[in-house]
Order: structure tokens, then sequence, then C-alpha cells
């Protein structure tokens, strides 16, 4: 396995997004540890989960229980794991998202994050998304108490513009090490915030990076996906998975980019982690960029 840095921690160039195993159609527990081992057996070091990747109510932290069972029942080395969570965010449990960013939610929900990980200090903490009821700079100034007081190694944002980036780094300087938006073959309108986020050094980690390949886990069994790209081909001609020619094509757009693609099986984060030692064609680049949606030019 390849990998790229966030701040100055090596991590896999491929990471495992946990929330599949624990929303909507996820696997039963065997099948969901089995697949957090296959990942770790894959060469995996780095996975991404937040308290709010549960089906029901009542059951926030369900995807970080989750995850400190697997790794407690891991027979191998995961010394050089990174668990990257977040906070922000909540399910009712009728299938909806809110949003709560105020520093004190912020921080409890840390704490909490924290026992149910099992750790000393939360390697990578990431706030979920903008509170449009909460100033930018309180909800920010959380990660720095947060950072302050041991509680988190590190601080990641999420769903961000350009903008609040700019002013998550002038509060929190070197404490903050990544960034995460929707960007996939199929929605690329972070283009500007991947750039300004390899610009200032932080990790560019795209949330449902095979859209336009495959269908989100939030869709369902009957959720739309495409059948044939460019992707498609020249993964016929590798003889590999689109997934791969993908998750490739992501890695080529920047060494800031750490594609964390979800998986529900074991076969699935296998068949992801190999895209990490597969390196596209300037040829084959200009191909599947020639039948991409046209990228943004905001900033």
């Amino acid at each position: 396995m390849k990998h790229r840095t966030i701040a100055n921690t090596s991590v896999s160039a491929i990471g495992l997004g946990a929330m599949p195993l624990s929303i909507e159609h996820r696997p039963d527990e065997q099948r969901a540890i089995a697949t957090i081992h296959a990942a770790l057996d894959a060469g995996v070091t780095l996975i991404d989960t937040a308290d709010s990747y549960h089906w029901h109510a009542g059951e926030a932290g369900h995807n970080e229980h989750l995850i400190a069972r697997a790794l407690a029942r891991y027979g191998g080395d995961a010394s050089h794991l990174l668990v990257a969570t977040k906070g922000g965010r909540g399910r009712p449990g009728d299938g909806s998202w809110t949003v709560t960013a105020t520093p004190a939610h912020l921080k409890r929900a840390a704490e909490a994050s924290l026992k149910r990980l099992g750790v000393e200090a939360i390697g990578l903490y990431q706030l979920h998304k903008p509170d449009p009821a909460v100033p930018w700079a309180e909800s920010v100034g959380a990660l720095r108490e947060l950072l302050d007081t041991g509680t988190i190694r590190a601080a990641g944002i999420s769903n961000v513009t350009t903008g609040q980036i700019r002013e998550a780094h002038a509060i929190l300087g070197d404490g903050l090490v990544s960034e995460q938006n929707q960007y996939s073959p199929a929605a690329r309108d972070s283009e500007p915030e991947l750039r300004l986020s390899a610009q200032l050094g932080l990790a560019f980690l795209p949330w449902s990076p095979l859209g336009g390949i495959s269908r989100s886990s939030l869709d369902g069994p009957s959720g739309p996906t495409t059948a044939s790209t460019a992707f498609h081909r020249i993964a016929a001609e590798y003889g590999v998975s689109p997934h791969q020619i993908a998750l490739a094509w992501l890695l080529s757009r920047s060494p800031a980019v750490i594609p964390v693609p979800g998986a529900s099986r074991p076969a699935s984060i296998q068949d992801s982690a190999k895209a990490a030692e597969l390196e596209l064609s300037e040829s084959e680049l200009t191909q599947l960029e020639a039948t991409l949606p046209k990228s943004t030019t905001r900033d």
C-alpha cells in the first residue's frame, strides 16, 4: 500500500469510509467487523467515522463502538492506524440529518467519541458541517479548545467553502490538518477547496468518492448508478473494477487527496485498496477528463 500524509502522519493512500457499516442497509456485525479487518489486512491505516453514523434513534456512536470492537478483536498490528471521527451532526432516527455545532455540543461530542473509541486522544477530529445558527469562528474555536486540552491531536473540517477553510486555518494554524468535501467524477464543485487545501498543506479527504461510478450507501439497493463510462472502458482494458479506476483518478488529482471509499463487504475494501498501486497514463487521464462534467471556477 502506498502512503500519503496528514500533517506529519503517514497513512495509506486509500482509507476506509466506515459509514455503510452502521447506517441504513448495514450488514450484520460479523460481516462489518470482517470488513474492517479486511481493510487492515490490505494495508489501510486510515478509517473515517462519525458519531452520527448510525441508523436508529438512540444509537449515536454506533460506528465508533463498532470500530473499537473490531480493533479489539484484530489479531494483527494496528498500531499505525489513524481513526478520524467527526462531530456536529445528528440522526433522529427518521432518516434525516441534523446539524448542531455549538461549542458546548462539540466539546461534549468529542469527549463521548473519545470514550467510545477507547483512546487517550482522538487522532483526528473533524467538524462535520457548519451550523448556520452558530458563527463559524465559534464552532472552530471549540476545536481549538479540544486541541489545547489534548482531547484531540489534530483537527479537520468538512462540507466547507474556501472562505471557511481560510478562517479555520487562521484560528487553528498547524492544528488544522484536513478538509473533507464531496468530490468524485460526478461531483467536482469542490475543486477550489481541493486547490486551497493543497496550498495550505491540508489533506483533502473526498467523501462519496465513487459518485458517477457507484451509488452511494445512502441510495440503497435501488439507487441509480452509471452503467458505462470511460472509467468502465479503461477498467476493462486493465482487467480491474471501475471503482479502482475512479480512485486512481482521484489520487492523480493532487498529492493532498486521500479517498475514503465506503465498504460494507470485505471484498469491496480489498478491491478499493488495490487502486493505490494503479497509475493511469496521461492519455488515460485525458480520456477520463474529456467525459467528466466541467469543474467550477468559483473561489
